[in-house]
């Protein structure tokens, strides 16, 4: 995965990310899709000013906690079935862009279940919020 930190708004900020969280949820557009759950690899950077995530008294509630970007994850799963995973990587970077701390997130999903003869299938979305 390539990193955006040398992106010039992104140049002092730190990246925090979650690599290859494995979860099964209910997503697809064909109907044998939607009798079960799939494997769904979920991949996110963010991108935090390091005057919002450099802790001065190593404590917690001065960075952004990791549990954020998995409690998200989950709610958004948790709402039910997804046809496309295009919807499901747009709605995990909107609720990532939503945090105060975050100035730009990547998140890319990939099913590594849907063909034999490759790795996995998948797409990833970037968002930058204005200055």
């Amino acid at each position: 995965m390539q990193s955006l930190i040398n992106h010039p708004s992104l140049m002092d900020c730190r990246r925090l990310f979650l690599r290859d969280y494995e979860v099964w949820i209910n997503i697809g557009v064909h109907d044998f899709e939607k009798k079960g759950e799939q494997r769904v690899r979920i991949n996110v950077d963010l991108y935090v000013p390091l005057t919002l995530s450099t802790p001065q008294h190593d404590k917690l509630e001065e960075v952004l906690d990791y549990d954020f970007i998995r409690r998200e994850i989950m709610a958004r799963v948790a709402q039910g079935h997804i046809h496309l995973q295009e919807t499901l990587a747009d709605d995990v970077l909107a609720r990532m862009l939503a945090h105060p701390k975050v100035r730009a997130a990547r998140v890319a999903t990939e099913k590594p279940d849907v063909y034999p003869d490759c790795d996995a299938v998948g797409c990833e979305v970037f968002g930058l919020k204005e200055a």
